[in-house]
């Protein structure tokens, strides 16, 4: 995300003084209550939605993701690279290309 965008968020946080209600936990509830709603754009038809819905839903993931980074004190490149090297390591190229089992059925 770009650091304007990032600030825009901290902003709009501390501007309302929302920073009381954001416990990790809360968060985390967030996020997950954010992504349902996202999931529920697509409900009733995998190929029939209203993108603009999906934008605003992921948005919101977004937002809640980044004052969770935050909150933890964490870096979205650091964590993001982490845990790609682990995917790396878990799915190699030559067992998983075009597979969708999972690592320990590979």
């Amino acid at each position: 995300m770009k650091p304007e965008t990032i600030n825009r968020i901290r902003k709009f946080t501390e501007d309302r003084d929302w920073d009381q209600f954001h416990s990790p936990a809360n968060l985390a509830k967030s996020i997950v209550i954010e992504a349902a709603e996202l999931l529920e754009c697509f409900q009733w038809s995998d190929n029939q939605y209203d993108i603009q819905h999906i934008k605003e839903e992921l948005a919101d993931v977004l937002v809640y993701s980044q004052n969770l980074l935050d909150k933890l004190g964490l870096d979205a490149d650091e964590i993001i690279n982490m845990k790609m090297s682990q995917n790396e390591a878990k799915y190699p190229v030559d067992k998983s290309k075009g597979k969708s089992e999972k690592y320990d059925q590979l």
